[in-house]
């Protein structure tokens, strides 16, 4: 079976062919002064037309989200709860759901509609989801107190959990590593999470962002590196 992996971040696309549970090609591309209008819709039509595929998996970590308490309905409350966080486009963005049962939350967030259009009209299984739900699902929790902070290019999300409690979830849209540290350093002084008392977690772009996690190693005294993505091996894409 082929199976077309799909991420779409705030500035890149990132996409891998699996074939049963070999990587077969991944690539990443990014936007840059350089790059031409719709650069990353014009890389997603090559994307789609690379090979026939069986399946199309499409993870979003966009920042355009809310969260709610599991079992929360009303839906057509979407965009405005979106709205509170980030500037919303009814005409150009598709509201989606995503569900995890496991920490009984859910995530409302909107996908750009003409991504969305182009995908399904392959008219193949597509299964959609929100990397804040992704991630969550692949964390490992156990202590009091924990932050797990997932790195991308220029961009990060972070859970506080407490006692397997989700006491917060943001998703940072940044183009400086020391801005990482100061928006969770922020937080945890919100939150009342004392330094000393709080595990960390790093995953995802941690040697991209190595000038964030050595910052941070000289503020915290438990952390730990979980997953480094490393060629055909993505965090929130395997």
């Amino acid at each position: 079976m082929n199976i077309l992996n799909l991420l779409f971040t705030k500035d890149g696309l990132i996409y891998q062919i699996a074939k049963n549970k070999s990587i077969l090609e991944e690539k990443s591309y990014f936007v840059d002064e350089e790059s031409p209008e719709n650069f990353i819709e014009t890389q997603l039509d090559e994307v789609l037309i690379k090979q026939r595929f069986d399946e199309i998996h499409v993870i979003s970590a966009l920042n355009h989200f809310t969260l709610m308490p599991e079992g929360f309905s009303d839906h057509e409350a979407g965009f405005e709860l979106i709205s509170f966080n980030a500037p919303v486009d009814k005409e150009n963005e598709e509201l989606m759901l995503s569900i995890n049962e496991r920490f009984k939350i859910q995530f409302y967030y909107t996908f750009p509609k003409n991504f969305y259009k182009k995908i399904k009209e392959l008219a193949l299984p597509v299964h959609f989801n929100f990397s804040g739900e992704k991630f969550l699902n692949a964390i490992n929790n156990k202590n009091n107190k924990e932050i797990h902070i997932n790195l991308y290019h220029n961009q990060c999300e972070f859970f506080a959990i407490d006692n397997k409690k989700i006491i917060l979830y943001n998703n940072l849209d940044v183009n400086s590593e020391v801005d990482f540290l100061y928006f969770i350093m922020f937080t945890l002084s919100k939150i009342d999470f004392k330094i000393n008392e709080t595990s960390f977690f790093a995953y995802g772009e941690t040697t991209e962002n190595e000038t964030f996690i050595s910052e941070l190693q000289k503020f915290v005294k438990n952390l730990r590196i979980v997953f480094d993505n490393i060629p055909t091996k993505n965090f929130i894409l395997n």
